[in-house]
């Protein structure tokens, strides 16, 4: 039998741990084949939740700590104190190479200050972005998007590195051999944007070998599946991102006032049920959790800090199949011989 793949885990990290990360990690031990885990944190709370929860024994190893990040701990504090914390030796564990991948739901600063310390960038990547999967009316193909933080500012090279480590991110995640690009813009036409933006394009559309460059998208293109990755600098990515979560919840919280607003339409939400439960579970937002650090030399992935058992086995599926597939070393490989010049487009 082939080496279990191991994933290391930040037991302490998220507004639910230990107790929903240990039922999480025990949820994706059930769906996913020939996996250890290293559970990083207080001993004292996870050895009990690891039995009272029926994670196999066989399944997983315990490192003790008793420090953790806290939630409201700057970065630079994080990385400065923090050497001894869950958060880092999960970490750690993967630039020692005894594991593959590392998930945690913990303070997002922190970790992703920690990850690019710790591990490094890939060779040819300036600089690391942060991907995550968002739903789309495609049943079934979700979209990538990215930078959603990482990097405030991005020139011409930064968007096509992430243009080019979203396409191997999306193939490998969602099997599919050709994944479309799309470069976030206020217009589709060639003359709108940024220069970078506009630079970005030109190179992008010199490298049709190393990506499937499918042009400018626009903000209402997010949802839509016109292409299955979006990039962007983290700027205007975090800002689209939170936009979409905050119209999720105006849409959400406007339902419930309109249902609750007379009793025919108390009879008519009665009526609509199995269809409102259908989409509900389309739209779950737990199903898309666990967003990648793409660029860093190791698999670090990011889980929701709020998130739930079943949302936490996402992320932790995600890890896996990253790791399984070697997402580092194909990203490596891309970015060979990437053309980055304008010019070389006729």
């Amino acid at each position: 039998m082939a080496e279990p793949i191991v994933i290391s885990i930040d037991a302490m990290g998220g507004d639910n741990a230990p107790e929903a990360v240990i039922e999480g990690v025990k949820l994706a031990s059930e769906k996913q084949e020939n996996v250890f885990f290293l559970l990083f944190g207080d001993e004292r709370q996870i050895a009990p939740l690891a039995r009272a929860k029926g994670l196999p024994e066989s399944a997983y190893k315990i490192y003790h700590t008793d420090e953790v990040i806290k939630a409201d701990e700057k970065p630079s504090a994080a990385v400065r104190y923090g050497r001894n914390s869950s958060m880092w030796k999960a970490i750690y564990a993967v630039r020692t190479g005894e594991s593959k991948a590392v998930v945690s739901a913990g303070n997002t600063g922190a970790f992703m200050a920690m990850s690019k310390i710790c591990l490094g960038t890939i060779a040819g990547v300036d600089r690391p972005a942060l991907a995550a999967m968002m739903p789309t009316l495609n049943p079934g193909r979700p979209n990538v998007m990215l930078d959603l933080g990482a990097n405030a500012e991005c020139n011409a090279t930064n968007l096509v590195e992430f243009s080019i480590m979203g396409s191997v991110f999306y193939r490998l995640l969602y099997k599919v051999k050709n994944p479309s690009v799309g470069l976030l813009n206020i217009g589709s036409e060639e003359t709108k944007g940024r220069e970078e933006i506009r630079e970005a394009a030109l190179i992008l559309k010199g490298n049709k070998n190393k990506v499937n460059y499918a042009g400018f998208v626009e903000g209402f293109d997010i949802n839509s599946g016109k292409t299955d990755v979006i990039v962007s600098d983290g700027f205007s990515g975090n800002v689209a991102l939170k936009t979409v979560e905050g119209t999720s919840r105006l849409i959400k919280n406007l339902f419930k006032e309109a249902v609750h607003s007379s009793f025919l339409a108390k009879i008519g939400f009665v009526l609509a049920l199995p269809a409102l439960l259908k989409l509900k579970k389309r739209m779950d937002p737990r199903l898309y959790n666990g967003a990648m650090f793409l660029g860093l030399n190791g698999i670090s992935v990011k889980s929701h800090g709020g998130a739930d058992a079943l949302g936490y086995s996402y992320a932790v599926g995600v890890a896996v199949d990253l790791a399984r597939h070697d997402l580092c070393e194909k990203i490596r490989v891309e970015l060979e011989d990437l053309i980055l010049t304008p010019e070389s487009v006729s």
